[in-house]
């Protein structure tokens, strides 16, 4: 046997040898649709995620109700991370989901914040109301929009402020709103603002509107793509969840699904 076909032999073996080792030579890509609130805690879980398993995570991000309309649809996301629970229901209800898949993976709190250091005083702030516009999520198709006009018809204000109410689309609108100037304060999500301890702010008592249940589900696209199942086990994991911990949420609950599964 002459060296060259010799040497070809052996390329072609450690070819074959390569093609049959686990990790990211064997990797795939999910497409996620995450509501806005959890926008920077799933970037950086996407990115724990790549780094472990070698799949790539396309994440898109907006309001919980934006997205379901984007899949029902057809739009082609494959892992559904809402900011309720009633969408990931909906979606299983409808068939565009896998029920068995559904589990709440984070729960929300919201904050009202300002950029001005002196400005927000507690519930105090909403009854005196120094203020020409407060911003809020459009509580249509963000639930912390809706959390947030539950917290001030609780403490008695939402009727003398709603004339002041600005709505951005979602909350990460709702919170540029605010960063911005556009309004001198807004009911923002506490993610959006765990990393810093500028301006001031009130994260409000939980007891003053319904828990914030943030559901994940498998969609039907992603049903035969171990990348999908894949992020999902790890969204309830360990790692994920000292993400979440970091940024302000309640770590939910397991996933109910394995990776492999």
């Amino acid at each position: 046997m002459s060296a060259a076909v010799l040497k070809n032999r052996i390329l072609l073996l450690a070819a074959v040898a390569a093609l049959m080792l686990p990790g990211p030579a064997r990797a795939g890509e999910v497409k996620v649709a995450v509501a806005a609130n959890f926008t920077q805690a799933a970037q950086d879980i996407g990115a724990l995620f790549e780094e472990k398993t070698g799949h790539k995570v396309v994440f898109s991000f907006g309001s919980t109700g934006q997205i379901y309309t984007q899949i029902a649809k057809g739009a082609p996301f494959e892992v559904f991370l809402a900011a309720d629970q009633k969408r990931p229901l909906k979606a299983a209800a409808d068939g565009l989901a896998l029920a068995e898949t559904r589990f709440t993976y984070a729960t929300g709190k919201i904050v009202l914040y300002s950029r001005d250091a002196d400005l927000v005083q507690g519930p105090s702030t909403l009854k005196r109301a120094t203020f020409s516009r407060i911003a809020i999520a459009n509580p249509v198709t963000a639930p912390y929009g809706a959390a947030a006009i539950t917290a001030m018809k609780a403490l008695g204000v939402y009727d003398a402020l709603k004339p002041r109410i600005v709505q951005g689309n979602n909350i990460a609108q709702t919170h540029q709103f605010v960063e911005s100037g556009n309004a001198e304060l807004g009911f923002i999500a506490l993610s959006q603002v765990a990393g810093h301890d500028k301006g001031s702010r009130w994260p409000v008592p939980e007891d003053l509107y319904p828990a914030i249940a943030q559901d994940a589900v498998l969609l039907n696209s992603g049903k035969d793509n171990p990348a999908a199942r894949a992020f999902l086990s790890f969204l309830g994991g360990d790692s994920a969840n000292r993400v979440k911990a970091r940024f302000g949420y309640g770590l939910g609950e397991p996933a109910k699904i394995r990776p492999d599964a």
